[in-house]
């Protein structure tokens, strides 16, 4: 999942691949909610799941990849 979420990152909000970590923070990188908010919705589109996101504390592509994860299973 976090290769999924490097390559979203890379293609749809133009970032270069290789500063993206996992422990990168969104707000490190420049995504703002709106992006995190956009990026949510057409993963929820793509994995035919639905993230709910809200209630969570999630400030990295790692976190958000474990949690995506967690909802697969």
């Amino acid at each position: 999942m976090y290769e999924k979420l490097v390559s979203y990152a890379a293609r749809q909000l133009e970032l270069n691949p290789d500063e993206i970590t996992r422990d990168s923070t969104f707000e490190s990188l420049g995504i703002d909610s709106l992006d995190i908010v956009e990026m949510i919705m057409d993963l929820e589109s793509e994995l035919g799941v639905e993230l709910e996101v809200e209630d969570q504390k999630i400030t990295t592509f790692g976190e958000l990849a474990d949690f995506i994860d967690s909802k697969m299973n």
